[in-house]
């Protein structure tokens, strides 16, 4: 029952009735089949199948590695595999061996310059290098040395190249064209390096009986005051072949071997390539 105010509004002057009650929804929606297997796989998973049914499959896995999420790489293992010894087992072994220490002295030179190779079957192998690269006048000291071999199987120095005191006259100022070695009458006399006869017999300036070598590129080589030579022009020759004996013929006061270097047809310090 109601009563009409004043204003015009309605008031209630007996209990107010009850509202009706909702009736609750029991009905249960139906479960998504796929919802558990989605939460099982990573968030990585999930976006790369996102890409590659989008199509941006490449530039999805680009923007992955950019972000950091691909981090993992493998590393193949540079050092000898070796099997386990139970052959049953698949698995392998990385065996590392030990490395020596190398360590040199603080004030050792190291020198990285390419060295040449020299064996029994080819004696000749730097001086060729050198021949071969460049004509004899434009070698250096520091790069002939070495490069020819003893003319004698025990080199005795007995005078030196350059100017001395004359043995023969005893006059000051000779210009010594060779250096000398001490050998009795008789001795083996070597080919320096391998190459042609140019010369052998009589020397008319002092020399005596007398071998010429030539080993190309300007290079040549002289045996002086032999006893014989065993040679003749024209012949070849190679590095430690007996050429000749040594004697004292010609301009000589003694036995010994007069053995003389000429590059481009002057002579040079011999010491400077044995």
């Amino acid at each position: 029952m109601t009563t009409q105010t004043v204003r015009g509004r309605r008031r209630a002057t007996g209990p107010a009735s009850e509202y009706p009650v909702a009736e609750a929804v029991m009905t249960v929606r139906p479960r998504d089949a796929h919802r558990d297997a989605r939460r099982r796989r990573s968030l990585f998973s999930q976006v790369t199948d996102f890409a590659s049914a989008s199509g941006v499959g490449q530039k999805a896995g680009i923007a992955l590695a950019a972000t950091g999420l691909v981090l993992t790489v493998t590393v193949p293992s540079t050092g000898p595999m070796m099997s386990t010894a139970d052959t049953g087992n698949a698995g392998v072994a990385a065996s590392v061996a030990a490395q020596p220490e190398v360590s040199a002295a603080a004030g050792a030179k190291i020198d990285f310059n390419r060295t040449y190779v020299a064996t029994k079957g080819d004696p000749d192998g730097k001086l060729k290098q050198l021949l071969s690269a460049q004509s004899a006048g434009t070698i250096t000291r520091a790069a002939s040395a070495g490069s020819l071999g003893a003319p004698l199987e025990h080199l005795v120095s007995a005078s030196p190249f350059g100017f001395r005191v004359s043995p023969i006259t005893g006059g000051a100022g000779e210009f010594h064209r060779g250096q000398d070695y001490a050998a009795q009458c008789g001795t083996s006399v070597l080919a320096a390096a391998s190459g042609t006869v140019t010369f052998s017999g009589w020397h008319p300036y002092g020399g005596g009986n007398r071998v010429v070598i030539d080993h190309g590129n300007g290079l040549e080589t002289t045996y002086n005051h032999l006893s014989s030579s065993s040679v003749q022009v024209g012949q070849k020759v190679s590095r430690g072949d007996v050429v000749a004996l040594s004697g004292t013929t010609g301009a000589s006061t003694g036995c010994h071997l007069h053995f003389e270097v000429m590059v481009n047809g002057e002579v040079v310090d011999p010491t400077g390539w044995l």
